[in-house]
């Protein structure tokens, strides 16, 4: 009996501990492409818009005072608390920006292709990203986090390489898996 409670015991504190590792890893990965981001965006004297605001939309982490990230010179995002407080702050959708071409030196996109209904909306999103700054950066979930996978508003796989962006449907709402998955070339993609 006291095997069998260690054991589980030890597979749990394995789980919490490479969730911990993913979700620093996640972390880090995001505040790196937010810095070069930001020195982009500088270095072609135009303002940095940010995709998704820094507090999203759980009350949580304004009540720890915890952005994720920063908000750049412009926020832009569906639901107004996720930028409360943020000096120039837009509600938008990402697939219909309104701002015109090559309005901001770079856009950090954080944690929104993932939500997109499908993978034509996100590839309209990139679509729109590319149109309206100079270069973009994405930070989204890794395949490894439990929660990205336990997420009820997630709806496609992210993940890169290179300047190649790949997007995949997860499940659809019956449980079938779809076999929609197609690599998404974006003009003047960069990644640092």
């Amino acid at each position: 009996m006291h095997i069998l409670f260690f054991c589980i015991v030890g597979v749990s504190l394995g789980v919490v501990g490479w969730q911990v590792a993913v979700w620093s890893g996640e972390t880090l990965q995001k505040n790196r492409r937010y810095k070069a981001a930001a020195a982009n965006a500088r270095k072609t004297g135009k303002p940095l818009l940010v995709a998704g605001g820094p507090w999203s939309n759980r009350g949580v982490r304004r009540w720890l005072n915890m952005p994720a990230h920063g908000g750049g010179d412009v926020c832009l995002d569906i639901e107004r608390r996720a930028f409360r407080g943020h000096p120039c702050g837009v509600i938008a959708d990402v697939t219909r920006i309104p701002f015109c071409d090559k309005a901001f030196g770079a856009v950090f996109a954080s944690h929104i292709l993932e939500h997109l209904p499908s993978t034509y909306h996100a590839d309209r999103a990139l679509d729109e990203l590319n149109r309206v700054a100079e270069t973009v950066f994405l930070a989204y979930p890794s395949r490894q986090s439990v929660g990205a996978w336990l997420h009820p508003g997630h709806y496609l796989w992210v993940w890169q390489k290179g300047d190649t962006v790949y997007l995949k449907q997860r499940n659809d709402t019956v449980g079938k898996k779809t076999a929609d998955h197609h690599p998404v070339i974006t003009v003047k993609h960069t990644i640092r």
